[in-house]
């Protein structure tokens, strides 16, 4: 299991010590780093400043919204940062939800979710392929465009530049069987936002039958503490976060996993203390049993037994949300022992 740092997208502003964090997971052998992206800063532009100042370590996004950009504009992007890095890039995305979409970029969200992020990838996969000029009929995205309002001037084009890698991974990240299965079928990789390794039936039976060489790259909060209780409380702050306000009360993907994984009264109860504004209520009511299943917290030694279940499993490459260097050397000293 290779371990990945990840890094999630800026706050108020940008954090000073991502560079430095960058740097010491690629000495400490880490092989990628992530960025990602909400309604504030995007994905692409720290990676890149990353990118300039590190030499070996992959650089992915995890995840960047395709509600964001066309799909040939996050193949520019990706083939772009894949010169300039040398080969590391790593093109993770994500659909996002209605909230996000229709409230933050103005576009409807897709009645279709799966077959939107089919054509999405189909197009992605055109343009690095560069094998001809893309064109897609599709139900959500059309190459040319040709709608009622279309000039019809549009013209199938490949991309001028030259692609340094046509098979450039590609991860989704998908929350629901169905999309998880889709995942498998079209993807190179996927990007769990909640793992739990006693829990895999969750996700479907797709994860039964990988192909060959397929990325399996939860994110996992991680801190060595002496105090676990103490240690899942930053945990705890973004689930209150993501089940209760990440989503409208109708629909939101973060709850109903939640749900799935065998929360669903307390999924309900935070989404309802969060959304009449008691936010830390909230977080208090997010269960110490659900945090600690998909993070690994606490004493080196509890840690390196937690260890062995996410080895067993599926997953690939461990992607660590931890701003403590000391954290990620532990890490490495664990996963490498």
């Amino acid at each position: 299991m290779r371990l990945g740092l990840a890094l999630g997208y800026w706050g108020r502003g940008p954090s000073p010590g991502h560079v430095r964090l960058a740097q010491e997971a690629e000495r400490l052998g880490y092989d990628s780093v992530w960025t990602a992206e909400s309604w504030g800063s995007d994905a692409f532009t720290p990676l890149t400043w990353i990118a300039a100042h590190t030499s070996r370590i992959r650089l992915g996004t995890a995840v960047a919204q395709m509600a964001a950009r066309s799909p040939v504009t996050t193949a520019m992007h990706a083939l772009t940062m894949d010169h300039l890095s040398g080969g590391r890039m790593m093109l993770g995305l994500g659909l996002s939800g209605p909230q996000v979409v229709e409230g933050w970029y103005g576009r409807p969200f897709p009645a279709s979710p799966l077959t939107a992020t089919r054509e999405y990838v189909d197009v992605l996969r055109q343009v690095l392929r560069r094998e001809a000029p893309v064109e897609l009929a599709g139900r959500f995205h059309s190459h040319p465009y040709r709608g009622p309002d279309a000039t019809g001037l549009g013209k199938p084009l490949k991309p001028i530049t030259h692609p340094l890698r046509p098979d450039l991974p590609v991860l989704l990240g998908a929350e629901g069987p169905k999309n998880v299965a889709q995942t498998t079928r079209i993807a190179d990789g996927w990007l769990p936002l909640y793992w739990s390794p006693t829990r895999p039936e969750v996700y479907g039976p797709a994860l039964s039958d990988l192909p060959e060489g397929f990325l399996v790259a939860p994110m996992a909060q991680v801190r060595v503490c002496d105090d676990v209780a103490e240690g899942l409380l930053p945990v705890k702050a973004m689930l209150g976060f993501y089940i209760g306000g990440m989503g409208h009360a109708a629909r939101n993907f973060h709850a109903d996993l939640m749900a799935r994984m065998g929360y669903e009264a307390e999924a309900r109860r935070i989404q309802e203390l969060f959304l009449s504004g008691r936010r830390e209520e909230a977080v208090l009511a997010v269960p110490d049993a659900f945090a600690d299943e998909i993070s690994l917290v606490g004493p080196r030694e509890r840690i390196a037994e937690r260890l062995e279940s996410w080895r067993k499993g599926p997953v690939t490459d461990l992607l660590v949300l931890s701003p403590d260097p000391h954290t990620l050397r532990v890490l490495a000293e664990l996963n490498s022992g």
